[in-house]
């Protein structure tokens, strides 16, 4: 996925998972932010930094001919069997299933 609005557009990386009920997403290694924990048995204490979920209307897909983002589409394929589709390209894409 790549981001396409916000502080962090341009940035690209998998999308770890998806929040259906909130409309959001979590790409690594983009929307960085910081958590101060304290120590507990067996975990040392400090700052952690994780994601934080980004909406889903501000992450595309990677067309995979020129890496650049698209909409995606579906296509009849095989009877009655539906594919995804690169609105960008016209080519056929694997969409992960989470």
């Amino acid at each position: 996925m790549v981001v396409i609005t916000g502080s962090d557009r341009g940035k690209t990386g998998e999308v770890l998972r998806v929040l259906r009920s909130e409309m959001r997403v979590l790409v690594q290694g983009v929307n960085m932010m910081k958590r101060h924990t304290r120590p507990s048995p067996g975990e040392p204490g400090g700052i952690i930094e994780k994601e934080a979920p980004l909406h889903i209307s501000n992450v595309a897909h990677i067309d995979p001919k020129d890496d650049k983002a698209t909409r995606v589409g579906w296509k009849t394929v095989e009877g009655d069997r539906k594919g995804p589709l690169c609105r960008r390209s016209g080519r056929s894409q694997s969409i992960p299933r989470r």
